[in-house]
């Protein structure tokens, strides 16, 4: 790779994006609550639209209101090349998960425009929906959509915790596409992200280049009881779907400390109860867990065991258990191709860095099953994300846009 070390991006400027971004859809504690398809949702949708139309980018919507802001290459026959991540965030989340990837697009975008660099192929901005999956689950269903993992009209019917459905909430804040969802050929995706993890921060390593992420397993479990007064009904008539979910719950926490040692996780992150009133006993709960661990192997085996507690659990409390809805990311690795120019990028241009893997979810898993993808990581305050204390610094996140910027030129001129 040849690199002009003079290229690089205008961290002040890029940075009051961040800081604008932060005023819509603010939290209760300095962060943000902006869930996808909500009206904050649409604000930040509608500056991020005016952002890229401002650079001269064509804008389409698909079906499941994924984004893309398109600068066209000098052959525009040839397929794109992809930069993006998410703007919807947590209940209470932060500033920077996915928000600093989508903008760090935008600001290659218009590096590129102020040193009035063509590239061979054109660049596209994309902004997927709903990442997070905090209000319809599971997570990552627009870029899984496109990948071909999930049927657009199934994404369309997704409820929220308040019916509200998805298709309904798109056409709403006036997002509903009318785009074909994915395929289409794309040369190439790059996504930078915080690392939402302490090892960049704690190793003060400006960059981390992704080779992969943990095998994720998660699911929905439905919990069948019967309602009975809390009073006078006797321990062994009782068949309180709480208590099944709740027995479920600590077995799945139990598996994770089991395997600790190795940096496996479980995880149950909602459990959800009716009637859930005081006095009687609750005949449906849901649950959702996952587990993760850098080997797929082990990950099958704790998913295997989280499966077996299921079995055992409705037997001790007496209730039924069915798998509602079932999921699995993570187990990808990143094109080797993509991999390089990240590590070329960052070699030239004399920024520390080091291989890492992710453990969180993220849309280039998906879109990683249907071209060749790299991703970025940047350092976060002691690796706190998903709550508002996420902060992250603009003097340690440049050298990641920097790499971003080098490494998605380099492949669009290929």
């Amino acid at each position: 790779m040849t690199t002009d070390s003079t290229l690089a991006i205008d961290g002040p400027r890029f940075w009051s994006t961040v800081m604008r971004s932060g005023q819509i859809g603010p939290g209760k504690a300095g962060g943000l609550r902006r869930l996808a398809l909500t009206d904050a949702d649409k604000e930040m949708r509608d500056l991020f639209i005016t952002w890229c139309t401002e650079t001269g980018c064509t804008v389409t919507v698909d079906r499941v209101g994924n984004i893309f802001a398109r600068r066209p290459g000098s052959d525009e026959h040839l397929p794109p090349v992809l930069i993006g991540s998410h703007l919807d965030t947590q209940v209470a989340g932060g500033k920077y998960d996915g928000i600093v990837g989508v903008l760090a697009g935008l600001e290659v975008l218009r590096t590129l425009d102020d040193r009035r660099v063509r590239t061979k192929r054109p660049l596209e901005l994309v902004c997927w929906t709903n990442e997070e999956g905090a209000r319809f689950t599971p997570p990552m269903v627009a870029s899984g959509t496109f990948a071909g993992v999930f049927d657009p009209d199934w994404v369309l019917r997704l409820r929220d915790d308040d019916g509200k459905v998805f298709g309904d909430e798109l056409k709403r804040i006036g997002y509903d596409g009318k785009a074909a969802v994915g395929g289409r050929p794309i040369d190439a995706y790059f996504e930078l992200h915080i690392e939402q993890g302490p090892i960049l921060d704690r190793e003060t390593v400006p960059v981390g280049i992704v080779t992969g992420g943990y095998a994720v397993r998660g699911m929905h479990v439905d919990v069948h009881g019967e309602t009975a007064h809390a009073g006078p009904t006797p321990m062994d008539r009782r068949r309180n779907a709480l208590v099944g979910a709740s027995m479920l719950a600590v077995a799945v926490n139990e598996i994770g400390w089991t395997y600790h040692a190795t940096e496996g996780k479980a995880t149950v992150a909602r459990l959800v109860a009716w009637p859930n009133k005081a006095g009687i006993l609750s005949e449906y709960a849901q649950l959702t867990c996952d587990v993760r661990h850098a080997e797929r192997e082990v990950a099958e085996r704790m998913w295997a065991e989280v499966k077996a507690a299921m079995a055992d659990c409705a037997r001790r409390a007496s209730v039924e258990m069915s798998v509602a809805g079932e999921w699995q990311f993570g187990s990808e690795r990143f094109d080797p191709g993509c991999v390089r120019l990240v590590r070329e990028a960052a070699k030239s241009l004399g920024v520390r860095h080091r291989d890492i893997l992710s453990q969180a979810g993220h849309d280039a898993y998906y879109i990683s099953r249907i071209a060749p993808t790299a991703m970025i990581f940047t350092p976060c305050r002691d690796g706190i994300s998903h709550n508002e204390a996420e902060h992250a610094e603009l003097d340690e996140t440049v050298p990641g846009v920097n790499v971003l910027l080098h490494a998605a030129l380099a492949r669009a001129n290929r």
